[in-house]
């Protein structure tokens, strides 16, 4: 992806860190503002998830979920507002939530938890943030195709999964990607403390 971005004439800085880390992320922003000179755009889109039972679920599953899925949203948008705060010009946060923050998927209680938890911590953001003109808005994916799901289901489960869908078929990065380049824009200057559902129709009623 950084190679792509610098083959169109642009500067890309790649930096490795652990969201749930606090000190990581402080330092991932750092990173990136002093090679890139400024922070405009911060976009929370680090997951993880252990779907088991309720009854069966571990205190280190949820735990682990809560912290990357949650926490590490909570610690990149603090850290880029403080930033944005800062350069006193405004800017854009994004959070990657899910349908499941009102879908009650079973098995996924740590996974819907931690994107319920995003919704509302966005909008409480987003409150506290229009004075210093940073936009704060949410994505809400319906089923994705990306490399996660494949830690759950086989790839002939997901394609015939993806038939079964409103549209006919899973959603995409490219999908998601259109809709972020959307919301991170000028283009979008008014709306903030919105959520975008971007699922083709997954969480409609199914006939």
């Amino acid at each position: 992806m950084a190679q792509e971005v610098r083959s169109l004439g642009r500067r890309a800085l790649v930096v490795q860190a652990d969201v749930a880390d606090r000190q990581a992320v402080e330092r991932m922003v750092a990173a990136a503002v002093e090679s890139l000179g400024h922070l405009d755009i911060a976009v929370c889109n680090a997951y993880y998830s252990k779907r088991e039972p309720f009854l069966e679920i571990s205190v280190e599953g949820m735990r682990r979920t809560l912290d990357v899925t949650l926490w590490g949203a909570f610690h990149t948008a603090q850290f880029g507002a403080r930033q944005m705060v800062k350069q006193g010009k405004g800017g854009s946060i994004l959070f990657i939530s899910s349908v499941l923050a009102f879908i009650p998927m079973p098995t996924s209680l740590a996974y819907n938890t931690a994107k319920a938890g995003m919704n509302q911590m966005a909008a409480t953001m987003a409150a506290e943030l229009t004075g210093h003109r940073i936009r704060v808005n949410v994505i809400e994916p319906g089923w994705t195709d990306t490399p996660g799901e494949r830690q759950f289901m086989s790839e002939e489960q997901i394609q015939e999964g993806g038939k079964r869908l409103p549209w006919g078929r899973l959603g995409t990065i490219e999908d998601l990607g259109r809709a972020a380049t959307f919301l991170c824009s000028d283009a979008a200057d008014y709306i903030t403390g919105e959520v975008l559902r971007v699922d083709g129709g997954y969480w409609l009623p199914r006939r």
